[in-house]
């Protein structure tokens, strides 16, 4: 009450409206206007979903004048709760009231391309929005300068802009003289007048992991192209890393950091990118630009590609960025631009933009994939450029070449599926906005990056000062994200550790913050792979009142799997907001002081979601396809990228720590994993066991840095490609090693692009695994371990298998350890037993349920030849974990039936179902597939132990409730406790309730439990099985990676061997010339395979292979009409039919079937056989009758 009267009497004092006059005012208002205002606000702003790849979604319309609506400011005299209130805090975009104008009619997404002078439009008072204000004591409020609606440009004159830039400069300055205690928020305290405010500041586009599998989603794209549903965007991927800049005020962002040499960097680039775009008006345009950014509420995203961060595949030419995407991030969901959008904004400011093709027809998006399943073992930037013009519907090259700026080694390509209309929305932008000008070109834009840095050595802030001092002040005024008040004793960057759990705590002042505290509660309840960091908003430091706490969030997913997992629940929940790459949120805390202004807030939270859910439908862009449609995006990558960055660079670790076998296993399964051709594998290993010795003959034991690890990477590779031509295919480019040491920025701590602090020799090495062998040699021995859940039999298991007559088949010993009887470290004493035992077959009784155990077995396996083989027990799981219910249930059930079990582990447990439901919480966060597909890629054989009947019915709902029940205690208990036993804590009598319910119910479904188990005699006989096999060598890996197309070298019409023979056979009882000459010929050892070549990649090129790719899979006939033949040669010629009414041309010039080849000679010398007949040394039999063949054109 007290502070109330003070609050009212400070009003009086300033002269002010009475609170009771004031609140009558704004309930009139807003009775009038908030309605219409508010909404209409919202739909300008852009609450909409996020941007699905689909392009066309923001029409340009080219021909009339667009009208929107653009904020003008309020005037001062009103404010519902006082100037100096805590709820006139907020940014002083959301200020303002509407006016509707008038504007050129050049318009993309909903911002003015174009920005012309025009008079000030006259207003009327509408509804009131919070304005900020200086807390520096004393000092008049910082202004908010008039806009100019039309011009879009501010009015002030310059020089009225310096001043202002020197009262918040010597404002922030006062403020760290009166010193900062603490971390911000420390001292704010949360009650129920809390607020908070979220907006998102940058980010870039959420990260979708495809359900199916690569082949899948590319037979879905190329179906919904040729249907008509959908057009595929192919772009390049630049080797570099993600930056992202929202204006000088909004920041420059790395993927998970800011205020640092990665984005100083990149600003510097992009600084420089505006220099040689418009030479001497360059400092004029990045003024206009960050303002027209900071207007509309923008953010870029770029591919930083630059020497001086570190090596990706190749050290670029020249130091660059290319546009990525354009977002509006309104006040709710970013809307992201369709590239034919990106394109035309980019053209605008001339920016740096991307290669793209568009592929609308069925010929042309086969033919896509056709030349990329070509190039992908032998690719470069000039080869598959070419190659994809060529079959491109449209081809919009990119203002920065590939080959020039970077250079010839290509990391990928990124397909995806846009709207149908996206050619002809591209055709149009590109004829309305031809490429631009470089005025700056000739002029010297002073010294570059390189040179900065290589004289800027000292240390990382070193680097930073010069680097920003080069950008200047009209693109880069404010470093405070670098530097803050440039006293780091004054003040701590990062924000108070509380900070997060008060913006939860506070409600949500409109609807983007009540679905961003939405998605960071999930997150946190599930215990994602994530990290909320929380920093000083040094930006807002002036703006904010001293007691409101504003802060700078990043939300930085640590693993896929984290975003795989927020995928499923958006499938669950579709009202959730996307988990974005590159997510900076400025969040703000503040107390509302009366009830008007929190009626006022609570009705505009209301609206606001009303409004998002109005207009948010159909504001993704998806143009009416599913969410799984519209999201279809593949990553195809080139493997004389992968063999740099992969296979040297990402295997240092392994070669320097664990020497030549353990590197030659972790490449080995590299490319097993990539379905890397059996041919390359080869080249392949032969280059990297030369690289081995090289590198560590010339290191020593000094690892390579992987930050530079070119230099030495370049000339060895430059060295091998100049040995012959098939080394330069492998390599695909060398020589043209650029020198980065002089001129490499300064990293401090050994910080990666990312923001992580992690030093290098800190991380530790990626886990190799073993070689994916498929057969087990008898001089090496077999570590059989149990990626399970107590209760899944395997001690049972492993005494069956002691106990089986003759063992796995071989004369290896069979030897177990079981954990509940071995004190200490298991795994150290198993490593132990293996090494004494080396060509053992060692049964691990133990559960091995993490990543952690799994790289000791591959660290066991590589230390003394063996192989690992997991034996799981096979469950359907569910979309987060490998197990489902009914096996949890029947695991607990299992247990509960124990007597002195050896790990106290049983019916006297107190405790029993806490403990298997930890065990199964280990196991969260991967799906059935995801596990056995990281099982598998990790140690090859994968054996499955029977557990419950196919045909069974239904887990009852006592049982599932019961289930159900302890997993939610289990989470509310880890959420509280973490680890804590559960018979500590302030759940015991919940868990104690739990448990003996859990008995009782379990027990009276006994019957049912134990009849949906499969027989244990049949499963010990299944497993004994797959062992068996898999020490015999009979055992096929499956295949579980993601892709794995192979290297297309030819098109052809495969043929049915079996008929080819049958067609000799006949032909030889007709004809007795064929019969002299197939009679020593034995056709069953020899004739294996019968096709008929359309196109070679070596004789007709890439296109001409891929052209056929419209047919693949498709049955077509070929007609044998000649028979010809020679000493070392035979062949069919063959007449090729059509395919739906299409006639299949072969590139050869004598299209034939090779049926035999003599010694010496190859199966292309078939081709010759006409000429050889033309000069009497070959025989040709005319058939009487053609022969019609049905066969399938196929790729090989």
């Amino acid at each position: 009450m007290v502070n109330h009267r003070q609050h009212q009497q400070h009003h009086r004092d300033q002269g002010r409206v009475s609170s009771s006059t004031r609140d009558q005012q704004w309930r009139e208002m807003s009775k009038q206007n908030i309605n219409e205002s508010l909404s209409t606000h919202v739909s300008q702003l852009q609450i909409s979903e996020s941007q699905r790849p689909l392009t066309s979604n923001t029409n340009l319309e080219f021909l009339r004048p667009k009208t929107i609506i653009v904020p003008v400011h309020a005037s001062e005299d009103y404010h519902p709760c006082g100037q100096d209130s805590p709820c006139c805090s907020q940014q002083p975009e959301t200020s303002g009231q509407w006016s509707i104008n008038s504007i050129p009619p050049i318009q993309y997404g909903t911002i003015s391309l174009f920005t012309t002078p025009a008079s000030p439009t006259k207003v009327q008072k509408g509804i009131w929005m919070p304005k900020a204000y200086s807390t520096v004591s004393g000092a008049e409020s910082v202004e908010e300068s008039t806009i100019n609606v039309d011009s879009g440009t501010d009015t002030k004159s310059k020089n009225d802009k310096e001043t202002d830039r020197k009262v918040v400069k010597n404002s922030l300055s006062t403020v760290f003289q009166r010193g900062i205690r603490g971390p911000t928020g420390a001292e704010f305290t949360v009650d129920k007048n809390t607020y908070s405010q979220a907006q998102i500041r940058a980010t870039f586009y959420p990260k979708f992991e495809n359900e199916k599998s690569d082949q899948e989603v590319r037979t879905r794209m190329i179906e919904m192209v040729s249907n008509g549903l959908a057009t595929l965007e192919v772009s390049l991927k630049h080797s570099g890393s993600l930056f992202m800049y929202a204006g000088h005020e909004g920041g420059a962002y790395a993927k998970n950091s800011f205020g640092n040499i990665y984005t100083a960097v990149g600003v510097f680039v992009l600084g420089r990118m505006f220099n040689e775009a418009w030479g001497v008006n360059a400092a004029k345009k990045q003024e206009e630009f960050n303002e027209f950014l900071e207007k509309n509420r923008m953010c870029i995203s770029m591919e930083l590609v630059t020497a001086v961060l570190g090596d990706h595949g190749q050290r670029p030419l020249d130091d660059y960025v290319v546009v990525t995407a354009v977002t509006e991030l309104g006040k709710g969901k970013p809307k992201f631009y369709s590239t034919s959008d990106i394109i035309a904004f980019c053209r605008k400011w001339r920016l740096p933009t991307n290669h793209i093709w568009l592929f609308s027809s069925r010929k042309s998006v086969t033919s896509v994939f056709a030349a990329y399943d070509a190039l992908c073992e032998e690719g470069t930037a000039t080869s598959v450029c070419r190659a994809l013009d060529e079959v491109a519907d449209v081809s919009v090259p990119g203002s920065k070449d590939h080959v020039k700026v970077q250079g010839e080694i290509l990391e990928g390509l990124v397909a995806r599926i846009v709207s149908r209309d996206s050619a002809k929305h591209m055709e149009k932008v590109l004829k309305d906005f031809p490429p631009p000008p470089l005025d700056g070109a000739g002029i010297d834009l002073g010294p570059s990056l390189r040179d900065i840095c290589a004289e800027n050595r000292s240390d990382e802030q070193q680097q930073i000062k010069s680097l920003l001092q080069c950008v200047g002040t009209s693109f880069c005024p404010d470093q405070s994200d670098w530097f803050g008040d440039g006293d780091a004793n004054n003040h701590s960057r990062n924000a108070d550790r509380s900070v997060l759990s008060k913006f939860l705590q506070a409600h949500p002042a409109d609807f983007a913050t009540l679905k961003l505290e939405e998605m960071i509660r999930l997150m946190r309840q599930k215990h994602f792979p994530a990290a909320f960091k929380c920093y000083r908003n040094f930006h807002k430091t002036v703006t904010s009142p001293k007691e409101n706490a504003t802060f700078k969030m990043v939300i930085h997913v640590h693993s896929d799997s984290g975003f795989r997992r927020y995928q499923k629940e958006m499938r669950n929940n579709p009202g959730l907001w996307p988990l974005y790459r590159g997510f900076f949120v400025d969040v703000n805390l503040f107390k509302v002081g009366n009830e008007s202004a929190a009626d006022s807030v609570n009705y505009s939270g209301l609206l606001f979601k009303e409004t998002n859910e109005r207009t948010g439908t159909n504001a993704s862009g998806t143009d009416g396809l599913a969410d799984e449609d519209a999201n279809l995006m593949i990553k195809l990558k080139f493997l004389t990228y992968k063999l740099r960055t992969f296979l040297i660079r990402n295997g240092l670790s392994v070669l320097f720590k664990e020497g030549p076998n353990a590197y030659k296993a972790y490449y080995l399964r590299q490319m097993k994993i990539w379905g890397t051709s059996y041919e390359k594998q080869k080249e392949l290993s032969k280059m990297l066991d030369e690289w081995a010795v090289y590198i560590r003959r010339k290191c020593g034991s000094k690892q390579l840095s992987s930050t530079v690890y070119l230099t030495e990477a370049e000339l060895f590779l430059e060295q091998y490609a100049r040995r012959s031509a098939q080394n330069q295919a492998l390599i695909g480019s060398a020589g043209n090693l650029v020198s980065a040491e002089d001129f490499l920025a300064v990293v401090a701590g050994g910080r990666d692009e990312e923001g992580d602090l992690r030093l290098e020799d800190e991380i530790p090495p990626s886990s190799p695994g073993t070689t994916m062998l498929d057969t087990v040699p008898k001089h090496e021995g077999v570590i059989v371990f149990f990626p399970g859940i107590p209760g899944c039999a395997k001690s049972a298991l492993c005494k069956e298998i002691l106990n089986v007559p003759g063992g796995l088949g071989d004369s290896r010993p069979i030897n177990s350890l079981m954990g509940d009887l071995i004190k200490g470290r298991y795994w150290q004493r198993v490593a132990e037993e293996r090494k004494r035992k080396p060509n053992a077959i060692t049964l691990a009784d133990k559960n091995a349920p993490n990543e952690e155990v799994w790289r000791q077995i591959e660290d066991m396996c590589r230390n003394t030849k063996a192989i690992a083989v997991p034996v799981i027990p096979d469950s359907e799981g569910t979309d987060s974990n490998p197990f489902s219910l009914d096996a949890l249930a029947v695991f607990i059930f299992r247990v509960l039936q124990r007597v002195n079990h050896p790990g106290n582990l049983d019916k006297a447990s107190p405790n029993a179902g806490y403990v298997l439901l930890m065990f199964y919480h280990l196991y969260e966060g991967k799906n059935r597939r995801e596990f056995e597909a990281e099982l598998s890629e990790r140690f090859g054989p994968l054996v499955k132990m029977p557990l419950l009947k196919t045909d069974r019915s239904p887990l009852p709902d006592s049982v599932k409730g019961i289930m159900e029940e302890g997993l939610n205690l289990y989470k509310l208990h880890t959420n509280r406790h973490g680890r804590v036993d559960s018979t500590k804590g302030s759940y015991a009598k919940e868990w104690s309730q739990w448990e003996k319910r859990l008995r009782e119910i379990l027990f009276v479904n006994s019957e049912y439990l134990t009849s949906i188990q499969v027989p244990f005699d049949y499963a010990v006989q299944r497993v004994v099985e797959q062992l068996r096999a898999v020490a015999k060598g009979e055992y096929t890996t499956p295949a579980t990676e993601k892709r794995k197309f192979g290297t297309i070298v030819y098109a052809a019409v495969t043929l049915p061997v079996e008929q080819i023979r049958c067609v000799l056979d006949k032909m030889a009882d007709k004809y007795v010339k064929a019969k002299e000459f197939l009679k020593d010929k034995n056709m069953e050892d020899t004739l294996k395979r019968a096709h008929v070549t359309l196109a070679h990649k070596k004789s007709h090129g890439v296109t001409a292979v891929a052209s056929y790719g419209e047919y693949h899979n498709k049955k077509v006939s070929a007609d044998l009409t000649a028979f010809l033949f020679s000493d070392k040669l035979a062949a069919f010629e063959a007449h090729i039919g059509s395919v739906e009414g299409e006639t299949i041309c072969s590139k050869n010039e004598w299209p034939h079937l090779t049926v035999w080849t003599g010694t010496g000679a190859a199966a292309k010398d078939a081709n010759t056989l006409p000429k050889l007949v033309s000069e009497g040394r070959a025989t040709r039999i005319d058939l009487d009758q053609p022969i019609t063949v049905t066969g399938v054109l196929d790729f090989h």
